[in-house]
C-alpha cells in the first residue's frame, strides 16, 4: 500500500514564498524554497519565508530540496532552510546552483550539501522512487520542471514556464520529454497559475527585441535602463540589439556586474565584451546604462538617481529612462509613483504595458498545452493568488478534467492519495509567515510591526525620573524626551504640563510612611494619563515609555 501526501508550506493564495512538499510513504521531497518581499506596511521586514517546522521535525525523511530555477520566489529561502537543516541535500541545475552558492556565501554558510544536476538525468532514491528533471522555458537559463515517479504514477511540478518555439539552448523546452512523461501516466500535475487569467499564449509577448530596437532608434542620447537582474533573457535581448549599433553599455552595481560576468563566463550570455564600458563612459552620447531593479525594493536605484543622490549618475534633460519590465501584481502603486517622479524631472520615459508585454509565465493556452501533454488524473493549481488558482482550475475543467479531480487548496491543506486514489483528508499542516529583519528570525511578529507603525505615525515620548533610594524623594525629573511627536521649542507649555502630570502621578504612588514605591502602577498611570492628555491636545497617540531609577 502506497500513501502519498501533497501540500504547500507557501506559494498558494500568494505570489512568492513557493515551497511544495510531496510525502511518499517515508520519503519527503521538497520542491522549491522561495521567499517573498514585504509590503510597505511591513516596516523594516526584509523578506518573508514559510514556517519550516514540519521539515525540521521530519528531517530524517527529507530526501532533498529540488530547485526549479534561480529566482528569489523559488530559491530565496535556501540559506534559511540550510541553517535549520544543515544536512539537507540541495538539487539544482548548473546556473541555479551558482546563484545558490552566492546566497550561501553571503549568509556565511559553508559545506552545504550541494548536488548539481543535469536535465534529463534520473535521480534515483529507491527502485520505485526517482526524480527526472526536464528543461523548460523561463526568463532565466537552466530552468527545469520535476517529475517524481512513484509506483502509483508520476507527480509533476512545472515550476514557472512558458512555451516559446524561438527559445534555444539553456532556455529550450523539451516537449518530447514532457509528452513521454504524459504517456507513462501522471497521477497529479502541479502547475503554475500566475497568468491563468490571460487569454492565448504568452509568447510572443514575452519577447521585446523589436521594442528595444525601436527605443534605440528613436533615442540617440543616453538611455538609463532598469532591469531585474535575475531575468537573464531580458539582458540578452538588450545586448543583442545594442550590438547592432555603435553604442556602449555601462553596468552599474556590483551585484548586477557579478551576475552578468558569471553568466558570460558560463556562456549563458553572448556579448562582445569590448562593448562593455566603465564609469568613464557614463556621460557618452548614446551610452546604455543598466541599473538593477531589485524586487525587494522596486525602483530603489532609479529613485535614488531621480532624487539626485546617486554618486555617479546625474540626470540630464536629454536622457531617456527605459523600464524594461512590465509592472506586476504588488508594485502598481510604486510603478505609478516612479513614473510621476520621472515626469517631474522633465525626463523622457519609455515603459512596457502589462497588457501587451508579459513576463515568462504560462497564459491559458500554455496551461492547456501542458495539461494535454501531461494528461493528469488529478490537477493541482499552484503559484499565485487564489483568483489565479481558480482560473487555472477553470482551464483544467474546460479540458475535461472532472471537477472533483481538480484540487483547489490553501497553504497547509493536505491532499492524500492511497494506492493512487484520492481520499478525503482532514489533516492540516501548521503554516505561518516567518518575517526576516536583517539576520534575525522568529522575533518579528504582529506586535513588533504594530509598535513600528505607532512609532512611524505618532513618535515616542520617554519620561525619566530619579528617586532617592532611602527617602524615595524625587531627586531629578521628571524629564521629557520626545522624538517624532511634537516640535519641543514650539510646545513648551505642553512639555511643562506633561512634567506636572508625571510629577503628580509619581508622588501619588509613593507611600511616605513605609517608603514603598509602586513602580508598575506609576508606569501604567503615566501611560494612561499622558495618553489621554496628548490625544486631547494633538489627536495623536505616541508610544510612551517611563523610566524610574533609584540612587
Amino acid at each position: 500500500m502506497s500513501k502519498i501526501k501533497i501540500f504547500a508550506l507557501g506559494g498558494l493564495n500568494e505570489n512568492g514564498k513557493n515551497m511544495y512538499v510531496v510525502n511518499v510513504d517515508e520519503h519527503i521531497f521538497v520542491f522549491d524554497a522561495g521567499l517573498k518581499y514585504g509590503t510597505d506596511n511591513m516596516l523594516g521586514v526584509d523578506y518573508i519565508i514559510p514556517n519550516m517546522d514540519y521539515l525540521v521535525k521530519n528531517r530524517k525523511k527529507v530526501q532533498g530540496v529540488f530547485l526549479t530555477h534561480g529566482h528569489d520566489s523559488n530559491m530565496g529561502a535556501i540559506s534559511d532552510l540550510v541553517q535549520l537543516i544543515p544536512e539537507i541535500h540541495i538539487y539544482a541545475t548548473k546556473f541555479t546552483m551558482e546563484i545558490v552558492k552566492k546566497d550561501l556565501q553571503e549568509a556565511g554558510i559553508e559545506n552545504a550539501n550541494l548536488k548539481e544536476i543535469r536535465p534529463h538525468t534520473k535521480i534515483e532514491f529507491t527502485k520505485d522512487l526517482y526524480i527526472f528533471p526536464i528543461s523548460i522555458t523561463h526568463s532565466i537559463p537552466d530552468s527545469v520542471c520535476y517529475v517524481l515517479y512513484t509506483k502509483d504514477g508520476a507527480i509533476v511540478y512545472t515550476g514557472d514556464f512558458v512555451f516559446d518555439s524561438t527559445m534555444k539552448g539553456a532556455y529550450k523546452t523539451d516537449i518530447g520529454k514532457l509528452a513521454y512523461v504524459g504517456k507513462q501516466g501522471v497521477l497529479c500535475l502541479l502547475s503554475e497559475s500566475f497568468y491563468a487569467e490571460k487569454q492565448g499564449h504568452t509568447s510572443p509577448n514575452n519577447r521585446i527585441s523589436d521594442f528595444i530596437r525601436d527605443v534605440l532608434r528613436k533615442n540617440e542620447d543616453r538611455i538609463i535602463a532598469t532591469i531585474l537582474p535575475a531575468h537573464i533573457y531580458r539582458v540578452q535581448e538588450i545586448f543583442n540589439e545594442v550590438m547592432k549599433t555603435h553604442r556602449k553599455i555601462v553596468i552599474m552595481g556590483k551585484g548586477l556586474q557579478d551576475l552578468i560576468t558569471k553568466a558570460i563566463s558560463m556562456n549563458y550570455l553572448t556579448i562582445d565584451q569590448e562593448r562593455i564600458g566603465d564609469l568613464s563612459n557614463l556621460d557618452d552620447k548614446g551610452v546604455i546604462v543598466l541599473i538593477s531593479d531589485e524586487k525587494e525594493k522596486p525602483f530603489a536605484n532609479l529613485d535614488r538617481i531621480l532624487k539626485g543622490f546617486d554618486k555617479y549618475i546625474k540626470l540630464k534633460e536629454t536622457d531617456t529612462i527605459f523600464i524594461t519590465e512590465p509592472s506586476y501584481d504588488g508594485i502598481e502603486k510604486r510603478y505609478a509613483v516612479i513614473l510621476d517622479d520621472i515626469a517631474r524631472n522633465n525626463i523622457n520615459v519609455v515603459s512596457l504595458s502589462n497588457k501587451k508585454h508579459l513576463l515568462h509565465h504560462a497564459s491559458r493556452e500554455d496551461l492547456m498545452l501542458m495539461i494535454n501533454l501531461m494528461n493528469p488524473t488529478y490537477y493541482f493549481p499552484v503559484k499565485g493568488e487564489y483568483r489565479h488558482q481558480y482560473m487555472n482550475a477553470e482551464v483544467a475543467e474546460e479540458l475535461g478534467i472532472p471537477k472533483e479531480n481538480i484540487l483547489l487548496k490553501q497553504n497547509g491543506d493536505v491532499v492524500e492519495f492511497i494506492d493512487g486514489k484520492l481520499v478525503e483528508s482532514t489533516e492540516k499542516i501548521e503554516i505561518d509567515d516567518i518575517l526576516i529583519d536583517g539576520k534575525s528570525q522568529g522575533d518579528i511578529g504582529e506586535l513588533v510591526l504594530k509598535d513600528r507603525e505607532m512609532l512611524g505615525q505618532n513618535g515616542i515620548v520617554i519620561i525619566s525620573a530619579t528617586l532617592d533610594r532611602q527617602t524615595k524623594k524625587i531627586l531629578a525629573g521628571p524629564e521629557v524626551l520626545t522624538r517624532g511627536f511634537i516640535y519641543v521649542k514650539e510646545n513648551q507649555d505642553m512639555i511643562e504640563e506633561t512634567k506636572n502630570i508625571c510629577l503628580e502621578t509619581i508622588q501619588n504612588n509613593i507611600d511616605s510612611e513605609s517608603k514603598k514605591v509602586d513602580y508598575n502602577n506609576i508606569k501604567n498611570e503615566v501611560r494612561d494619563n499622558l495618553g489621554k492628555y496628548f490625544y486631547r491636545e494633538t489627536e495623536a497617540k505616541p508610544m510612551i515609555i517611563t523610566v524610574i531609577q533609584e540612587v
